[in-house]
């Protein structure tokens, strides 16, 4: 059955392909050369990590002076599966609404979802291009640029649609406390924050090198979006796999990255820290805490983990999951809680259902409970991103 007309869809994992302007026209014209621009490509480019030739004819970023193709990252929204390949290579080629906020809105009209947050593409889906920048000047400005971008111009004028997430300069933890409050201050209700840092070569969970960052989201609320692939750290598949192998393991990252957080010091140095695990689905979860309980019982009185509080404890009070199609997950959603679980439209990545995410949605849920389904489509979010519904809509 559809879902009931008062419930909203609200997404908690949707994409932004960043317009071809952001940073030109933000950044000081000292740094324009070296900032983020797009470029027409009229010979064959060959990036540094070995990937393919680009042909003639396409677009692409470059940053640093180093190529970066794939511009619009598998925006396939109203494509065929027939049509879908590796990427889009033009803006010309996707839809305005990946890139431009008030076509978004449209297109969210058409697939019947309320309100999205979205990650940001040519940065990687937690800032990680700009972390590994070699002028750290230059990235704190894109950083800032890309920030501003979300809150005036993209959220801005749509507050009750669109729900703004930001990166952070995140080679620096003091540097990263401060943007995360000046934004906090601004508007911003989330962070996009890497699955695995450790995977950057950055401080890991363990090492305490993120508090400053930490009691800044705990103090404000934010909660930090952990999207799989942000550690850059694949699952391992055989060299000669074709590509859907990876592309089925992608959400077991999640795993990786629950396992790390529920065995780190971080929830109990933050108790009210607030964690997503965004694209990793949720069915895995009531198996994997029962397992994570286990290792715990047997193996925490000689490690250097905390001996009082049980992990799925610390997942019951400060993570999320999020869905898109997960049968498993919603017939053990009473094991998982209610209360853990959001929805996802993913837009406008191939696994969307756009234009039909509400109509698929309600096929999804059509043995659940409405009291079940309204916290799992909205009002879990609502209350994860501090979303008002009295303010917005």
């Amino acid at each position: 059955m559809p879902l009931q007309p008062h419930m909203k869809l609200i997404s908690v994992d949707d994409h932004i392909i960043e317009p071809p302007d952001l940073w030109t026209s933000r950044l000081p014209t000292a740094h324009l050369d070296a900032g983020p621009r797009v470029i027409e490509v009229d010979g064959a480019v060959t990036t540094e990590i070995g990937a393919a030739a680009t042909a003639a004819g396409t677009q692409m970023w470059t940053f640093e002076g180093q190529p970066f193709p794939n511009i619009a990252l598998n925006a396939v929204a109203g494509k065929s599966h027939e049509e879908f390949g590796l990427e889009p290579v033009r803006f010309d080629q996707i839809r305005p609404g990946c890139y431009d906020p008030a076509e978004r809105v449209k297109d969210m009209d058409i697939d019947g979802v309320q309100a999205q947050l979205g990650f940001p593409t040519f940065p990687g889906f937690a800032g990680r291009v700009f972390a590994t920048a070699k002028d750290k000047e230059l990235a704190l400005l894109c950083v800032r640029a890309y920030n501003d971008f979300i809150l005036d111009e993209w959220c801005g004028p749509h507050p009750d649609r669109l729900i703004p997430m930001v990166i952070l300069p995140l080679w620096d933890a003091e540097l990263a406390a401060a943007e995360l409050r000046r934004t906090a201050e601004r508007g911003a209700k989330a962070v996009a924050f890497p699955e695995n840092p450790a995977g950057l070569d950055l401080p890991s969970f363990h090492s305490g090198g993120w508090d400053p960052l930490l009691a800044v989201a705990e103090e404000a609320g934010t909660p930090l979006c952990m999207h799989f692939g942000t550690s850059t750290r694949m699952p391992f598949v055989a060299a000669d796999a074709p590509f859907p192998v990876t592309i089925a393991l992608m959400g077991t990252n999640s795993i990786n990255t629950l396992s790390e957080l529920l065995f780190s010091p971080i929830f109990h140095a933050f108790p009210r820290l607030k964690v997503t695990l965004a694209e990793g689905g949720v069915g895995w979860i009531p198996w994997f805490l029962e397992r994570i309980d286990l290792t715990w019982e047997r193996h925490r009185f000689y490690n250097d983990v905390n001996k009082e509080v049980r992990p799925s404890a610390l997942f019951r009070r400060n993570v999320w999951g999020c869905f898109i199609d997960d049968t498993p997950g919603l017939l053990l959603r009473d094991v998982i809680g209610v209360d853990r679980i959001t929805w996802e439209g993913d837009y406008p990545h191939s696994d969307s259902s756009w234009p039909h995410s509400r109509k698929r949605a309600g096929e999804a849920f059509v043995d659940v409970p409405d009291a079940d389904v309204h916290r799992i489509v909205e009002l879990n979010a609502r209350e994860l991103l501090s979303f008002d519904a009295d303010l917005h809509g």
